[in-house]
């Protein structure tokens, strides 16, 4: 049951992860929950699974045009510098202080999505709005050029 655990991991770690949504959110829960890993084991599992999802990744999302290299080079040197100084930092803490750190870490990503998502029905809702007001605007226009038409038919008989 363990195995097929891991490989169900695998699958969703890397179908996310692959998306570009950082499969780790979901699989460091996944092997701590299910398969009762502790978290610094489950972070380290993690960075070991991410290197081959992140190679194929890059290589589709570049083949596609997706990856601008130039513009990555200053997050690429300050994330390995505070990846090298959070990994100290993680290794030092107590397992229960890692976990919590992940947790408000997670609430904090979904209360962020939620707010974009709230965001963008709004923009939407307003998007909306105005293309509905300058349709009857131009209703209200295709019905004044026919009352005119009429006026003018009118004077034309008289």
């Amino acid at each position: 049951m363990k195995i097929l655990f891991r490989i169900l991991a695998g699958i969703i770690g890397g179908t996310v992860g692959g998306m570009g949504m950082g499969g780790g959110t979901l699989l460091i829960p996944i092997l701590t929950i299910f398969l009762s890993f502790t978290q610094l084991q489950a972070q380290g599992i993690n960075l070991i699974a991410f290197i081959p999802m992140s190679i194929v990744a890059i290589i589709l999302h570049a083949k596609n045009k997706y990856v601008k290299f130039k513009k990555t080079y200053l997050l690429a040197i300050t994330g390995a510098l505070f990846s090298f100084l959070s990994a100290l930092v993680a290794t030092s803490l107590n397992n229960e202080i890692l976990k919590k750190f992940f947790a408000v870490f997670l609430i904090g990503l979904g209360v962020w999505q939620a707010i974009d998502v709230i965001k963008a029905y709004k923009k939407k809702q307003k998007i909306n709005e105005a293309i509905d007001s300058a349709e009857k605007k131009e209703i209200d226009k295709s019905r004044n050029y026919d009352l005119l038409d009429l006026i003018e038919n009118n004077d034309k008989e008289k």
